[in-house]
């Protein structure tokens, strides 16, 4: 197996470290625009492994709006798996140029959506991932894997959801991923600052966007920004949460192959971050059009979602100053193997300090980026196998977990935790 590793930002540089503790490939190569980025971290896999391990990795410069540019370097290091680690507007041209290489691809998040242009609190128009979706049948017939929503949420929540359903439930009246945590960022002097812990670009996407939901007798529906609010009690020490709808690749995923009867995505953003990207959306400066402006240099064109992403720390350098604990899971209520009610929280959660010590990155990117690490490890050894536009939730979970969770693994702990199962909810 030869990588391609497009980003080496936060994310890309944590895929690369993980990946450097294993031996089931050839080579990764590890690329970005910023080629000292990809320097940065190979050196880093050096000084932590040694020259023998870091032999097997190649630093590059890429150009990921181009997909001839993608193809080409794949082409020059003869690359048989492609992970994109970068921004999801960036998932076209990396999706069609590993198509036109003939390669596999792997992903962490899903094509854009776009809002129903008459009614989109209600209605959905183009659904997050549909544009690669619609893609499966070339994809099948050119007998590769493009392997979409590797990440953890998508990613582990939907092999959390797959092992629910074959191994805990024998129905499933709701699939909901609960995302929180109690991470805090300081600057300098200590003072609690707004830092989100992941890319902000992708983050106003998510929570400005109508949230779509799905329900097994109305399909799928949208609603408005931070819907259903609902306290939701968080294990090994974040505590309570308050939770609200977002708008996420696992609502467009599941449904696809999994008979659930309503699925949900939940995110622990808080009041104070709510407020601020309310008034981000207020002033327009989410927006992705560039609009023109006036500088000391003259007349410019600029995104004002890209002045945001600007202005704000960087998520792959807010480590240091990063504590507490995230948290990932799929709440997961139906009925048992024997027909009684069940409720059952599956989830992972991974504290800064520790990710910090392990591969010096903070808790978000970590709890990402070791998940197409092992998707590429469960290929490379044929355990998961299959063509087309495939999720995660296709494969069978199981392997995945044991893998995940081994000391001759990846050593990261999940926990099927079961909570008070009410009164069933039925979505015939």
């Amino acid at each position: 197996m030869r990588i391609l590793l497009i980003g080496a930002g936060g994310v890309g540089d944590a895929v690369a470290k993980v990946a450097a503790s294993r031996s089931f490939y050839e080579v990764v190569v590890v690329s970005d625009y910023d080629q000292s980025r990809a320097d940065k971290t190979i050196a880093w896999i050096q000084n932590r492994y040694g020259d023998e391990v870091a032999a097997k990795f190649i630093s590059a410069k890429i150009d990921a709006s181009s997909a001839a540019a993608v193809a080409a370097l794949i082409g020059e290091h003869k690359i048989t798996h492609v992970v994109n680690a970068v921004e999801p507007k960036f998932v076209p041209t990396i999706f069609a140029g590993c198509y036109t290489a003939g390669v596999n691809y792997l992903d962490m998040a899903l094509s854009l959506s776009e809002p129903h242009e008459l009614d989109p609190f209600h209605k959905t128009g183009i659904k997050l991932g549909d544009s690669q979706y619609a893609l499966n049948e070339q994809w099948q017939r050119a007998g590769k894997l493009a392997l979409v929503g590797i990440g953890v949420e998508p990613g582990l929540s939907n092999v959390f959801t797959r092992y629910a359903a074959d191994y805990l439930f024998s129905e499933i009246d709701e699939a909901s991923i609960k995302d929180g945590g109690n991470l805090v960022v300081t600057n300098e002097n200590g003072e609690e600052i707004f830092a989100p812990s992941f890319s902000i670009w992708t983050t106003i996407e998510e929570c400005l966007n109508p949230p779509t939901l799905f329900e097994k007798k109305k399909g799928w529906f949208t609603t408005a920004p931070f819907s259903e609010p609902e306290i939701f009690e968080f294990p090994e020490g974040i505590g309570a949460v308050e939770c609200v709808n977002v708008e996420h690749e696992e609502i467009s995923m599941l449904p696809r192959t999994m008979n659930l009867g309503r699925v949900t995505f939940k995110f622990g953003l808080g009041a104070d971050f709510i407020g601020v990207l309310k008034t981000l959306h207020r002033l327009g400066l989410d927006a992705t059009k560039p609009v023109r402006v006036r500088s000391a240099q003259g007349p410019v064109e600029v995104a004002p979602r890209d002045v945001v992403v600007s202005v704000l720390p960087d998520p792959a350098f807010i480590g240091p100053r990063m504590t507490g604990k995230t948290c990932a899971g799929v709440l997961v209520t139906g009925k048992s193997k024997d027909g009684t009610p069940r409720a059952t929280y599956l989830y992972h959660v991974a504290d800064n300090a520790e990710t910090m010590a392990d591969i010096e990155a903070q808790a978000v990117v970590a709890q990402t980026a070791f998940n197409p690490v092992i998707a590429l490890e469960l290929l490379a050894t044929g355990v998961w196998e299959g063509v087309g536009v495939m999720g995660p939730e296709e494969f069978d979970a199981k392997p995945f977990l044991d893998l995940m969770s081994s000391s001759t693994g990846y050593k990261q702990k999940w926990v099927a935790q079961e909570r008070l199962a009410a009164s069933p909810l039925r979505h015939p």
